[in-house]
C-alpha cells in the first residue's frame, strides 16, 4: 500500500492539474467545468461519455487534451457497418515467415475519441468492453496492452435516434462519467469566432506535461486519504439509488468505486490530501446519473440528474 499523500504533494498536484486545465481552456472557450471533469476522468483512470449535439467542441476537447499532454490520440467514427476488428486491430498471416502479425487498430492510443458510438452495432460497441476495463485487447487468443494512461472519450447525439443502437447498461457502466458540454455563452462563443478568425489551431498549442507526468499523478491520486466514514457515505449514496422512487435499476458497486476514485482526484486537484463529503456530492451526478434506469422509459438525462440530486439531498453525510 502506498504512503498517504502529503499536504505538499497535494499542493503540487493542484498546481499541475490547474496548468493542464488552463492550457486546454485556452482553446476550449467557456467550458472550464467540463474540462475539469475530463481531466478528473483521466487522472482517475476512467472514461468519459459526452451526450451532446454536434458542433459544441467534443472532438476539439479530445484533441486539445492530447496536445496539452503530448499524448497520442485516434478518432474512430462509429457507423453501422463498422466491424470490431476495425476498432481493435487484426492478425494477418504472412506467407514468407509463416506467422501471424498483429496490426493494431485505432484503439491503441492514449486518448481514443469514439465518435457517435451509438451508431455502431452492439457487436462493435462491445469491442470496447475489454479495453475500457482491462486496458488490453485480445485478438485470436493473444492479449495486447494499450498505452497508459488510456482514456476513451465517447460521444453520442441525444437528438438523432434513427439508426442508432442505445448503449446497454454494461457498456454505460464502463464510463466513469457522463456529461454534456452544452452551448457556449455569448462571450465564449465570440472568443471562439475570434480564435477561428485569427487562425488559431490545436497544432499551435503548447505542451505542459507528458504521459509520464500523468502516470505519476494517477499514482498520487490513488494515495489520497479517505476516512472509513467517507467510504461509507459513498456506499450509502450508491445504495440509495437502488431504492429511489421511480428508479428501476440503481447504480452498481462499480459506481461506488468510480465515485471514490473521482473524489480522490477532486480532493488532490483542490490541494487537499484527503477526501471530504463535498467532493463526493459534487461528483455524484456525473458519476452516477448515467448508471441508473428509470421506470419511465421516455425519461431523458435531465430526469436521471434530478433523481441523483434527490438521492444526494436525502442521504446525510454524517
Amino acid at each position: 500500500m502506498s504512503e498517504p499523500l502529503s499536504a505538499e504533494e497535494a499542493q503540487r498536484f493542484a498546481v499541475n492539474a490547474e496548468a493542464i486545465i488552463d492550457n486546454v481552456a485556452g482553446f476550449i472557450q467557456g467550458k472550464r467545468d467540463v474540462i475539469s471533469l475530463a481531466i478528473t476522468c483521466l487522472l482517475a483512470e476512467g472514461h468519459l461519455l459526452l451526450e451532446d449535439v454536434p458542433g459544441v467542441g467534443k472532438t476539439s476537447l479530445a484533441r486539445s487534451i492530447a496536445a496539452t499532454l503530448g499524448m497520442s490520440w485516434h478518432r474512430i467514427q462509429f457507423t453501422p457497418d463498422l466491424l470490431p476488428s476495425d476498432v481493435t486491430g487484426v492478425s494477418i498471416f504472412h506467407q514468407g515467415s509463416s506467422t501471424f502479425e498483429f496490426h493494431p487498430g485505432p484503439v491503441f492510443a492514449h486518448i481514443v475519441l469514439a465518435d457517435e458510438i451509438n451508431r455502431a452495432s452492439p457487436r462493435t460497441q462491445s469491442a470496447l468492453l475489454e479495453v475500457m476495463e482491462e486496458r488490453t485487447v485480445t485478438v485470436d487468443g493473444v492479449t495486447h496492452a494499450v498505452p497508459r494512461p488510456f482514456l476513451v472519450l465517447a460521444t453520442q447525439n441525444p437528438i438523432e435516434m434513427d439508426g442508432t443502437f442505445p448503449l446497454p447498461e454494461a457498456q454505460l457502466d464502463r464510463f466513469l462519467m457522463s456529461v454534456s458540454i452544452g452551448y457556449p455563452d455569448l462571450e465564449a462563443e465570440v472568443r471562439v469566432l475570434a480564435n477561428n478568425h485569427r487562425g488559431v489551431t490545436i497544432e499551435e498549442m503548447s505542451s505542459v506535461g507528458d504521459a509520464d507526468d500523468i502516470r505519476r499523478m494517477v499514482a498520487l491520486a490513488r494515495s489520497v486519504h479517505a476516512e472509513p466514514s467517507v467510504m461509507e457515505y459513498v456506499v450509502r449514496l450508491t445504495a440509495a439509488t437502488r431504492n429511489a422512487p421511480g428508479v428501476r435499476l440503481g447504480a452498481s458497486p462499480r459506481g461506488s468505486v468510480g465515485l471514490l476514485r473521482a473524489a480522490q482526484v477532486s480532493a488532490a486537484m483542490a490541494g487537499r490530501p484527503y477526501v471530504t463529503p463535498v467532493d463526493v456530492q459534487r461528483l455524484a451526478v456525473p458519476v452516477l446519473a448515467h448508471r441508473i434506469v428509470l421506470n419511465d422509459v421516455e425519461a431523458d438525462s435531465s430526469a436521471r440528474t434530478r433523481a441523483i440530486e434527490q438521492v444526494v439531498a436525502g442521504v446525510p453525510a454524517g
